[in-house]
């Protein structure tokens, strides 16, 4: 058998069961289903690179509903179109991550969930296998982001809770706190106002736990440098900038 791209094929009958199986020229193995020559219906491919597809097929290619397992030890259950993982399906890897949503061609694309070994998961949308729109990303050891993504990044609006109880909420740009923003520490501490690089940087007003402020100060790679106004102190409070307090602490990851 000679097919359009090229390819040839000897078909032959499986002794015992009477089942047909066509060996092609590219070294792969098709046992199952036929409409005439061509491989149509239920059936398994294996194919010369240890990849092996076990479902439904349609016109010579993989349609419909099956499972492709890679050499590689990767397994997809699910959806195909045209040869291609397209729809919904659920991808399983080695190391026991696990991917369970919409696929286009292959990729991630559209809504899923992610799924670590740890634990660790995101959940949101897909484009071209990259995080891209609204989603949430949810630690192992507590911390989680919910907001937007582009490009595999956290990038747009956002709230980031972190493992040791702090929390952001404000503006992402290439993975990191940039533009405005309000960063509470666990311990009652808060800021607001600009951020670079993922620290303090530019006007912001940073409240202390016990009431005192930095108002419309100016801040550079985490440290004050300027304040318009004078530190507001609560409750007629004798104590100032220079009682002996830390100055503001920096925002971790």
């Amino acid at each position: 058998i000679r097919y359009a791209d090229g390819i040839s094929g000897k078909l032959t009958t499986e002794k015992g069961t009477g089942e047909l199986i066509i060996e092609y020229s590219t070294g792969d193995v098709y046992k199952g289903d036929f409409k005439g020559v061509v491989r149509d219906g239920l059936g398994v491919i294996e194919y010369s690179n240890g990849d092996k597809y076990e479902g439904e097929t349609k016109d010579l290619v993989r349609h419909g509903k099956g499972k492709l397992t890679f050499a590689d030890g990767r397994v997809y259950e699910g959806e195909f179109v045209a040869d291609e993982a397209t729809g919904q399906g659920k991808l399983t890897f080695p190391n026991g991550d696990v991917y369970e949503g919409s696929f286009k061609k292959g990729l991630k694309h559209g809504t899923g969930k992610y799924t670590m070994s740890d634990g660790s998961y995101y959940e949101g949308s897909y484009v071209a296998d990259r995080k891209e729109g609204e989603g949430k990303m949810q630690w192992a050891d507590g911390a989680s982001f919910e907001g937007t993504y582009v490009g595999d990044k956290k990038h747009g609006e956002g709230v980031f809770i972190y493992a040791n109880g702090d929390k952001y909420e404000g503006s992402f740009e290439n993975d990191v706190r940039c533009g405005k923003g309000t960063y509470i520490w666990a311990n009652g501490e808060n800021y607001t106002g600009e951020f670079k690089n993922n620290t303090m940087w530019g006007v912001g007003t940073y409240q202390w736990a016990d009431g005192r402020i930095y108002k419309d100060g100016y801040f550079e790679d985490g440290v004050m440098v300027r304040t318009d106004e004078e530190i507001a102190v609560p409750n007629d409070d004798e104590e100032t900038a220079d009682s002996g307090e830390d100055e503001t602490a920096e925002p971790n990851e």
